[in-house]
């Protein structure tokens, strides 16, 4: 006697949503946000305002990589989105701002070098870290 397949739910093959295909936590999802500029910081008014402008960088969550470059990790591209929109309300009137999203996966494959010697590049906060 031959024996029936069981296609119950639980032995059913799974079936993908467009959430399954991009999870939440993706390497590819995952942004990393840059903020790098070049303000003028000649007279005390400049340097004030250029202390300022990185002071709302670091209350917005970013972290300084170098001197005038700073980076935030994004749980998606939406979500850098409206990072971005924060970061153009506070933007000081004279001085160059660029802002700039890349993958996880590809802030992963940056190099990083302290003299000749080459580090490791910074690693994105705990999935779950609540701000």
């Amino acid at each position: 006697m031959k024996r029936r397949r069981n296609r119950s739910a639980k032995h059913a093959e799974p079936r993908f949503t467009p959430d399954d295909e991009y999870p939440l936590f993706s390497g590819y999802r995952a942004m990393w946000l840059f903020a790098m500029f070049d303000l003028p910081v000649v007279t005390k008014a400049e340097k004030k305002r250029a202390a300022r402008f990185r002071r709302d960088l670091l209350l917005r969550g970013f972290t300084m990589l170098q001197f005038s470059v700073y980076a935030r990790h994004c749980s998606s591209e939406e979500f850098a989105d409206g990072i971005k929109a924060e970061v153009r309300s506070v933007l000081p009137d004279h001085g160059q701002v660029r802002l700039v999203a890349i993958t996880d996966r590809q802030f992963g494959k940056m190099e990083v070098y302290r003299g000749k010697s080459a580090g490791p590049a910074e690693e994105p906060p705990p999935q779950l870290m609540l701000f």
